[in-house]
């Protein structure tokens, strides 16, 4: 399927899901910073958006993420557990599997362990652009 194929639905998911892979291991992001960095490229969705297509990241928009090398060791193509809410917490129904996978991967936990320390571990896409690009 090719982006001119997509669905205005299918398009701002492959965005999101694109963001969400990209995120790198030991680090988090926002449903609303996703919003954002999708948002200016799409001009449409926000943080319950991002939501709604990490919730369906699993089946409903497989086949919006491609297969390839970029794949994480466990065969999870979608690092879901690197997406929590402006507190820093994961999703509430997979809080256990996403604190085990973030603790793994050794992002930064606030004192009690439930949350990630945002800012320590927060991650723009501008973080690793090459020197000279990216955000000024």
């Amino acid at each position: 399927m090719t982006a001119s194929q997509l669905t205005d639905v299918e398009e701002y998911a492959a965005a999101v899901l694109d963001v969400v892979r990209r995120i790198p291991s030991g680090r988090a992001m926002t449903y609303g910073l996703i919003a954002e960095i999708v948002g200016e490229r799409l001009g449409r969705g926000g943080p319950r958006q991002v939501g709604s297509v990490m919730a369906g990241s699993g089946d409903r928009y497989a086949h919006l993420v491609p297969d390839g090398p970029e794949e994480e060791e466990d065969g999870d193509r979608v690092p879901w557990w690197r997406v929590v809410n402006a507190a820093g917490s994961p999703p509430q129904h997979h809080l256990t599997d996403a604190l085990d996978a973030l603790r793994a991967e050794g992002c930064p936990l606030s004192k009690d362990g439930r949350r990630v320390n945002l800012r320590r571990a927060v991650w723009f896409p501008e973080d690793d652009a090459p020197a000279g690009e990216g955000a000024s």
